[in-house]
């Protein structure tokens, strides 16, 4: 299952899986363009990126910044249903 995290002001979507049985979370990002969709894919904590399609180099180190300073946030989430489940936000 995955969980919306935020929609960022140029519409990028980021969202989060729940966490895996072997401590990893998906972080899937994703931004509407006319040909269809931007992606890229990253897995915490170890930061894997992969299937990243569409950024160019500048929006992949914009996004890996968000995510890197996001981590903790997300993995959070993941282990509490998203944000809209977790208590205390």
């Amino acid at each position: 299952m995955m969980y919306q995290y935020m929609v960022l002001d140029d519409e990028t979507a980021i969202a989060h899986s729940e966490m895996k049985s072997d401590g990893k979370v998906k972080v899937y990002i994703e931004k509407p363009v006319e040909e269809g969709f931007y992606h890229a894919t990253c897995w915490l904590p170890d930061y894997h990126w992969s299937d990243c399609v569409g950024f160019s180099d500048e929006d992949m180190e914009r996004l890996k910044k968000f995510v890197e300073n996001n981590a903790h946030i997300i993995i959070e989430l993941s282990q509490e249903g998203g944000f809209d489940n977790a208590s205390g936000f």
